[in-house]
């Protein structure tokens, strides 16, 4: 049976001030890099019949594998007129706002996401074994509940962290979360 394994891009300038990354396409910090290279070094023994990847740099840099496909429907949510912008400044001119539920004005909707989710995991199914999948953090969370056969909002219910691994499975023909926000591998060992 078939497992995705999802990872998130490694850090980048707009992940430490918070700011929401859709389509500006930042490259890796140093940090970032380290991040990268330690979520690859997890994955080493994993034996990938595909490995995908979202054309933004982060998640390009994240992959550092040349055998990877460019794929375009991994991109990030596209925040319209809250790109750049922190929550924080968001909830001052709509306290109530949630990216997940209410989506982003002059961007995507939740069910807008969802499709592209859906679109990406209907193009992965002609593919049977592990497929790996670099892209970013609430496309991420809104392709997992998709997945699960959950409304796109529910994505709001995943946390993800920078350089993070999880795996969607299966469980008696059931599509089940193997694994979720693995970090394990960045932490410095003694």
């Amino acid at each position: 049976m078939q497992q995705l394994y999802l990872c998130r891009h490694g850090e980048t300038e707009w992940t430490l001030t918070g700011q929401h990354t859709g389509k500006t396409d930042l490259e890796l910090t140093k940090k970032g890099e380290s991040q990268g290279a330690l979520l690859r070094k997890r994955l080493e023994e994993v034996t990938f019949e595909k490995v995908f990847t979202s054309p933004l740099k982060r998640a390009v840099q994240t992959c550092g594998r040349k055998d990877a496909i460019i794929e375009p429907l991994a991109v990030e949510y596209d925040y319209g007129d809250y790109e750049g912008l922190t929550t924080e400044e968001i909830h001052q001119k709509n306290s109530s706002w949630n990216l997940l539920e209410d989506g982003a004005p002059n961007g995507e909707s939740p069910e807008q996401a969802g499709k592209r989710a859906d679109q990406l995991l209907e193009k992965l199914t002609q593919y049977g074994g592990k497929i790996a999948l670099f892209s970013h953090g609430h496309f991420l969370r809104i392709l997992a509940a998709r997945y699960l056969g959950l409304k796109p909002a529910s994505g709001k219910l995943f946390q993800l962290n920078v350089a993070s691994l999880s795996i969607l499975g299966y469980e008696k023909q059931q599509p089940s979360i193997v694994l979720w926000n693995e970090i394990e591998h960045l932490r410095i060992k003694p």
